[in-house]
């Protein structure tokens, strides 16, 4: 059993390190692009990328159509090969990325006069509405975690139309969990007074302990009675990851995941979504055995992804208590930072947690002893950005775990699932011949 630090004099200078090789300023993987200050990014095989102001990960690529069609004959059927005719409804049958698979683009008419009906209903440029209200913090159908995240479409199995295909309870592995382990998921209104949702009513909270806030029953703690027992579980294959320099365990515990299938829309070049992640391992166990990591796996992998994970820093580090974000923390309590790391050990970040402990107030990691000594940290909101093929079925696994043993748990907010696509062009015609 673990033990923490809980006098400050204790420490001393000398046990203050920075950051466990993380980088604190953006990175690129791929042809081009870069990334800004306080921010983590990436790129997919092709295009820039740039910072999210917030600090987030940018992991940009290729994808969808090539717009506009000209010239081009709309009397051909699906002239713009883009798997839907005239007759099926297809409103411009010159462009690609204008169909009823298609995702509706929100332009700005004052720099994009040309709004167009991206998915051919009748309505131009329509706020695509959220799909979480009255969702319970405890509902266990997987399918309504998706909802949580914005993913509000349900495809067809073996049809044209995009949304998710399938969706479930699992290990981080992939094997399906069976009874779902609740309450290591919560589909919750807020994390604390001082932590929204992104989008919509909800959002949903994976977690190694507990996904529950003080006030529900089964309430986070920083050992929510270790819910899957001692016994380690099989990991994903390549992970844990662990952070060079850095000791590392290579046991996992205590997993959760989501596991989606997913169809995109026909115009899409990529997938976005938010996230935030919370530990009680930060600040004493950086650069330790106990580096609890999430993850976001898709299959088939993008290429520029990390064993198929799409969230990692700038230095390919995933996103764990060794994770340089952790920007929300009280520097008073925490002035304990990599206490038990052993060989390696980083300095103290600085600036050291810039965000402050607001928001971890009412959410169970500003107090979990019943006393302001407890450790715990988190991220700000972060972004990932990740490619896709417009039409293409993949899967997504949004998994987490404790790292080494079953001690001291994790946290992860997700929210905000958008597709980003391609907007579409007013409808061609062969232009005259040159005068």
């Amino acid at each position: 059993m673990r033990t923490r630090l809980f006098t400050l004099g204790l420490l001393g200078a000398a046990a203050l390190y920075a950051a466990c090789s993380a980088g604190d300023a953006g990175s690129t993987i791929g042809e081009e692009g870069g990334g800004g200050d306080g921010s983590t990014t990436t790129t997919g095989n092709t295009g820039g990328s740039t910072s999210t102001g917030e600090g987030g990960i940018d992991f940009s690529g290729s994808g969808g159509h090539q717009g506009g069609g000209f010239p081009c004959d709309d009397t051909v059927t699906d002239f713009d090969q883009d798997g839907f005719s005239t007759a099926e409804g297809d409103c411009n049958d010159c462009d690609p990325n204008v169909n009823p698979g298609a995702v509706e683009v929100q332009t700005d008419p004052m720099t994009n006069p040309d709004m167009i009906d991206e998915d051919c209903d009748g309505e131009i440029d329509e706020v695509i509405p959220t799909c979480d209200a009255g969702i319970f913090f405890d509902e266990i159908d997987a399918m309504k975690a998706a909802q949580t995240i914005e993913l509000c479409d349900v495809a067809t199995p073996g049809g044209k139309d995009y949304g998710v295909l399938q969706a479930f309870w699992g290990h981080a592995n992939g094997a399906q969990a069976v009874p779902a382990q609740q309450p290591q998921f919560g589909m919750q209104a807020d994390f604390g007074p001082n932590v929204q949702t992104q989008a919509g009513d909800r959002m949903l909270v994976l977690s190694s302990g507990h996904a529950r806030l003080p006030t529900q029953a089964n309430a986070a703690t920083n050992n929510s009675a270790n819910p899957q027992g001692f016994t380690p579980l099989v990991p994903p294959a390549g992970f844990p990851q662990n952070v060079p320099g850095c000791d590392g365990g290579t046991d996992i515990y205590d997993d959760i995941a989501l596991n989606l299938r997913l169809r995109a829309p026909t115009n899409a070049t990529g997938f976005k979504y938010r996230f935030k992640f919370y530990s009680f391992e930060f600040a004493e166990y950086v650069c330790t055995n106990f580096n609890d990591q999430y993850i976001a796996l898709v299959n088939p992998p993008p290429m520029g992804s990390l064993n198929g994970n799409i969230s990692f820093d700038s230095n390919n580090n995933p996103v764990s208590v060794n994770l340089a974000f952790f920007d929300v923390c009280d520097p008073v309590a925490n002035n304990d930072f990599a206490a038990y790391c052993l060989t390696g050990c980083p300095a103290q970040p600085n600036p050291y947690c810039p965000l402050g402990p607001a928001e971890l107030a009412g959410n169970g990691f500003d107090d979990a002893f019943g006393s302001n000594f407890e450790d715990a940290g988190g991220t700000s909101w972060l972004e990932t950005t990740a490619p896709i093929d417009g039409g293409s079925e993949f899967d997504i696994r949004f998994a987490i775990w404790d790292t080494g043993d079953s001690a001291y748990d994790s946290s992860v907010l997700i929210d905000g699932f958008q597709w980003v696509a391609t907007p579409g062009t007013q409808i061609g015609t062969v232009p005259p011949p040159p005068q």
